[in-house]
C-alpha cells in the first residue's frame, strides 16, 4: 500500500478544504490547518543533535549522580535500566510515533488521536513554558559563574575579609557557599522576605534570554546551528573531566563509593518511585518537545530505532557525567579529610603529654597519618576524647553537597578551586553547564512555539514575532527569581509546577492511545509509516505497564504532596547554615493555582468536544473513527477531515 504524505503540500489545499467541509458537514476550527510546505530536517544528524540535546540536560550532571549514590550505587543502576526499558523507551516511542504520523506539535497530536482529550497538547504548552520561566535562571546563574571564573584566584576561593577580620558568614560556612549565597543571590533568610532584586542576576537573566531568542529566531533552521555546538561541547568538556579527575587522588574511592551495589536497597518503595521519577524525567515525556522535533521528521523515519538509540544516549550521559562527578568528589573529600585529621592530630600532639591519648597511638609522630589508620583508631578510642575531635568519615564527606545547585555551585566548585589551573576549569566546567541548559531550553521553546503555531495560522505566519514576544514574557516574568529570595521560587517551580501536571499529561497520552484510539490500530498506523509492525509487546505495555505505573506514581506524588507540607532548604544568614522550613500558606496556594492552570485545558476541552458533540449528533468525535496515517485503499466513510483533504488534494493534482 502506497502512503500519501501528511500533511498534504499541493497548493490547491485551499480549494480543497472547502469540499471537505461540504462532506463532512462542519465548519473547520479556523486554526486548525497544517502549513503548506512544513520544515524538515536537513539530516539524521540535526535531528539526533536535538532531541539528545534537549534529553540530556542539567538533571543528567547534578539529578542522577545523587540518585544514584542516595539509592544503592550500582544497584539503582540496574533498576533505572529496568524501568527505561519497560516504561521509558515505549513512552518516548508513542510520542515519537505520535508526532512523526501526524507532523503537527503537541495541540494537533493529540486533537487527531482524541478530540475529547485535545487540551493535552495545551497542558503541554502551559507547563513547558513554566519549566522555560524558571530554566533560564539558571542559565543565568552559571552565567554569573562563567564570567566570574576568568579571574586568578578565584573569587570563591578564599573568605573575604572587613579590614583584618574574615567575614564571620564566611568563616562558619565555607568561601563557596559564602560566594553563592551572599555574593551570587544575596539570598534572604525566607521565602516570606521578598526583598529587592538582584541587579546582577536581572542582568544575566537578560543576557539568557536574548542568547535563547537568537538561538530560535528561524526556528530549527537556526537552534539546530547553535545545537551543532551546544550538544556535542558538553561530551567533549565531561571527557576531560573524566581523563583528568581519574589522574586525581581520592578519586577511584569516589567511584567506587557511587557504584558499590546495594541491592538490599530493592526492598524499598521509595528507591522505585525516584528511578521510575527520573526515568520519566530524564527524556522528557509530556513536555511536547519530543513530539515537535519528530513532527519534522519524514514519515518513513525508523522512529523505533531512534527510541532506543536516544534513550541509551541519555542513559550513558547520565553514568559518564556520575562517574566525572564521583571522581571529582572523591578528590574533593579526600582534601577535606586529609585536613580535617592533620587539624586533630595537631589538637592530640598537644593532648599527648596529658595523658588523654591512648599510647598505642603514636600521635607524637610529624609524619602524615593515613585517613584510615585515625578513623580506625577513633572508632576505639574516640569516645574519651575531647568533643571538639571529629572522625574524619571519608563517606561523610561524599554526601555533602551532592544534590541539584549544592553540588554544582557548591561542591563541585569548591573541588576545582583546588585543581592546578582552576579559572580554566571552571570556566570550562560552567560554559559546559550553560550548553547543556541551552540544547534544554531550546527543546522546551520548541515544544510550546510549534504546537501554537500549527494550530493556529496567524501566529504560523508570524512565528518570529511569536518568538521574540514569548522571550520578552518570559524575561519579564522571569524577574520574580532574580529577587533575593528568587532561588527559592526556583526550588518552588521545579519541585511541583511541573511534576504533576506532566505526569497527568503523560497519563492522559498513554490512556488516549492505548484504549481510545487503540494500541492495534495505533500499532497498525505505525506499520504503514515503517513498513513493519512492532512486536505486539508494546500493545500490552502501553494498555497496561506504562499506564498502571504513571498512575500509581501520579497516586503516590499526589499523597505525599496531600499529607506532607512541603518544604524548602532555606540559608540561614545567622548559622551560616542551610535548614528546611514549611512553604507558607500563600506559597502553598500560588503552588496549587500553578498545578490548577497547567492541568485546567484538559478538562475545558473534555467539555468542548462534548457540547460540539451536541451541536451535531451526527459527528462522531469518539478517538479511534480514523486512522492517523492515510493510505491510497482508506475507506472514504472511516477517513477524518485531513485523510479526506489530502485525497482530494491528491486527486487535484
Amino acid at each position: 500500500m502506497e502512503k500519501q504524505p501528511l500533511p498534504a503540500d499541493d497548493d490547491k489545499t485551499e480549494t480543497v478544504e472547502s469540499e471537505v467541509d461540504a462532506l463532512t458537514g462542519e465548519n473547520r476550527p479556523q486554526g486548525l490547518a497544517e502549513p503548506a510546505a512544513r520544515a524538515g530536517w536537513n539530516s539524521k544528524i540535526e535531528y539526533f543533535l536535538a532531541q539528545v540535546g534537549f534529553s540530556v540536560g542539567l538533571g543528567n550532571v547534578w539529578r542522577f549522580p545523587y540518585l544514584c549514590h542516595k539509592n544503592g550505587g550500582g544497584a539503582f543502576l540496574l533498576l533505572y535500566v529496568l524501568l527505561l526499558l519497560v516504561v521509558g523507551i515505549p513512552l518516548f516511542f508513542l510520542e515519537l510515533a505520535a508526532g512523526q504520523a501526524i507532523r503537527q506539535g503537541s495541540i494537533g497530536v493529540w486533537k487527531y488521536i482524541s478530540p475529547k482529550l485535545a487540551g493535552i497538547g495545551y497542558s503541554s504548552c502551559v507547563v513547558c513554558f513554566f519549566v522555560a520561566l524558571y530554566y533560564n535562571v539558571i542559565l543565568a546563574w552559571s552565567l554569573f559563574y562563567l564570567g566570574n571564573s576568568f579571574q586568578y584566584p578565584l573569587p570563591w576561593e578564599q573568605c573575604p575579609k572587613q579590614g583584618n577580620i574574615t567575614v564571620k558568614e564566611c568563616e562558619m560556612s565555607s568561601p563557596t557557599s559564602y560566594f553563592w549565597f551572599r555574593k551570587a543571590l544575596d539570598t534572604t533568610d525566607s521565602i516570606d522576605e521578598v526583598g529587592s532584586f538582584n541587579t546582577n542576576m536581572i542582568c544575566c537573566l537578560l543576557a539568557a534570554w536574548t542568547i535563547v531568542c537568537l538561538g530560535m529566531f528561524k526556528g530549527i533552521k537556526s537552534s539546530v546551528k547553535v545545537m551543532y555546538f551546544s550538544s556535542i561541547f558538553p561530551y567533549v568538556v565531561l571527557i576531560c573531566f573524566l581523563v583528568r579527575g581519574l589522574l586525581l587522588e581520592g578519586a577511584k574511592e569516589g567511584i567506587i563509593f557511587m557504584f558499590y551495589p546495594k541491592l538490599e536497597k530493592w526492598g524499598e518503595l521509595q528507591v522505585w518511585l525516584q528511578a521510575a521519577t527520573q526515568v520519566f524525567f530524564a527524556l522528557g515525556l509530556g513536555f511536547g518537545s519530543i513530539i515537535a522535533y519528530s513532527s519534522y521528521n519524514p514519515k518513513n523515519n525508523n522512529c523505533h530505532r531512534d527510541a532506543f538509540t536516544v534513550s541509551f544516549i541519555n542513559f550513558l550521559t547520565s553514568v559518564l557525567a556520575s562517574l566525572v562527578v564521583f571522581a571529582v568528589l572523591g578528590f574533593h573529600a579526600k582534601v577535606k579529610v586529609d585536613a580535617c585529621v592533620a587539624s586533630n592530630m595537631k589538637t592530640l600532639s598537644e593532648l599527648y603529654p596529658q595523658g588523654l591519648v591512648n599510647q598505642t597511638f603514636n600521635s607524637s609522630d610529624s609524619s602524615p597519618v593515613a585517613p584510615e589508620l585515625y578513623s580506625s583508631w577513633f572508632r576505639e578510642y574516640g569516645k574519651n576524647l575531647p568533643a571538639n575531635l571529629t572522625d574524619c568519615d571519608l563517606e561523610k564527606q561524599m554526601k555533602e553537597g551532592v544534590e541539584g545547585t549544592g553540588l554544582a555551585f557548591i561542591a563541585f566548585t569548591e573541588a576545582m578551586s583546588h585543581l592546578p589551573g582552576s579559572p580554566f576549569w571552571s570556566a570550562l566546567f560552567f560554559l559546559m553547564l550553560l550548553n547543556l541548559g541551552l540544547s534544554t531550553m531550546f527543546g522546551t521553546m520548541e515544544g510550546i512555539l510549534a504546537p501554537l503555531s500549527d494550530r493556529f495560522k496567524t501566529l504560523a505566519k508570524n512565528k518570529t514575532k511569536l518568538t521574540i514576544f514569548s522571550c520578552i514574557i518570559g524575561f519579564i516574568i522571569g524577574l520574580i527569581f532574580t529577587q533575593r529570595c528568587g532561588n527559592y521560587f526556583v526550588t518552588m517551580f521545579d519541585d511541583y509546577s511541573a511534576t504533576l501536571p506532566l505526569i497527568i499529561v503523560v497519563v492522559f497520552e498513554c490512556f488516549s492511545v492505548s484504549w481510545l484510539y487503540g494500541a492495534d490500530r495505533f500499532l497498525d498506523d505505525i506499520e504503514l509509516m515503517l513498513g513493519w509492525r512492532p512486536t505486539i509487546i508494546y500493545k500490552y505495555l502501553w494498555k497496561y505497564i506504562c499506564l498502571l505505573a504513571m498512575v500509581g506514581l501520579l497516586g503516590v506524588t499526589t499523597i505525599r504532596t496531600i499529607i506532607k507540607r512541603p518544604t524548602y532548604t532555606a540559608w540561614n544568614q545567622e548559622t551560616a547554615s542551610n535548614s528546611d522550613l514549611p512553604y507558607p500558606d500563600w506559597a502553598l496556594a500560588v503552588l496549587a493555582l500553578l498545578i490548577l492552570f497547567a492541568m485546567m485545558p484538559v478538562p475545558v476541552g473534555l467539555i468542548h468536544s462534548f457540547l460540539q458533540d451536541r451541536k451535531k449528533p451526527s459527528r462522531d468525535s469518539e478517538a479511534g473513527q480514523y486512522s492517523i496515517v492515510n493510505t491510497d485503499e482508506t475507506p472514504m466513510a472511516d477517513m477524518s477531515e485531513l485523510d479526506l483533504r489530502n485525497g482530494f488534494a491528491n486527486s487535484v493534482s
